[in-house]
């Protein structure tokens, strides 16, 4: 019985999928570096907050340019396409907005915006939203949900991915080359 036929999709690359969500919260990283902390000093503060930053997007990057060079690919055929910048604003307003305002005033609060910090890496790793990165954005890509086509026989492809892509607009049984980024996570280059 292969992962289809069970019912639940596999989540394969643990590892990669955690630094992708690390990397989702960058913004929140460089905005916590330049406001600082008075019980953390910058001297411990800015270079963790750089290394949050830097360490998955590098990550990030390493694994595209594996993939690009193995040649890990997948043809997507599209039955619905949904665009998922809305989802960035979402992102922006709800997570990144209220975390930053809160205001340490003792190590408590401190101790209560890492609980926070870490129920929101486990929300977007359960709900699958590593995809989410602010540097997608900035470089010009766009995230899709990309669903099969209906009328899909193949038991393998059933399940929806996410495509990073610069397209604007995707259509309806196109067939779409793209790099495996994760089980669920495809990067059109």
């Amino acid at each position: 019985m292969n992962q289809y036929q069970s019912g639940a999709a596999r989540q394969g690359l643990a590892g990669l999928r955690f630094f992708l969500v690390l990397g989702s919260l960058a913004p929140l990283f460089l905005l916590w570096a330049i406001r600082g902390n008075m019980f953390i000093p910058d001297v411990w503060l800015v270079p963790a907050c750089f290394l949050f930053v830097v360490i998955p997007n590098v990550i990030l990057i390493g694994r595209r340019n594996t993939v690009r060079r193995e040649r890990v690919t997948k043809e997507i055929t599209v039955g619905q396409a949904d665009d998922h910048r809305d989802h960035l604003i979402v992102y922006v307003f709800t997570i990144l907005i209220p975390i930053y305002a809160l205001s340490p005033d003792s190590w408590r609060d401190i101790y209560a915006t890492g609980a926070v910090l870490v129920l929101i890496i486990f929300i977007f790793w359960h709900l699958n939203l590593h995809y989410m990165n602010v540097v997608f954005a900035l470089m010009g890509y766009r995230v899709f949900t990309i669903y099969p086509p209906e009328e899909s026989s193949s038991a393998a492809g059933r399940q929806p991915v996410v495509l990073i892509t610069t397209r604007v607009h995707i259509s309806r049984g196109e067939t779409i080359t793209a790099h495996r980024l994760s089980d669920t996570v495809f990067w059109e280059m």
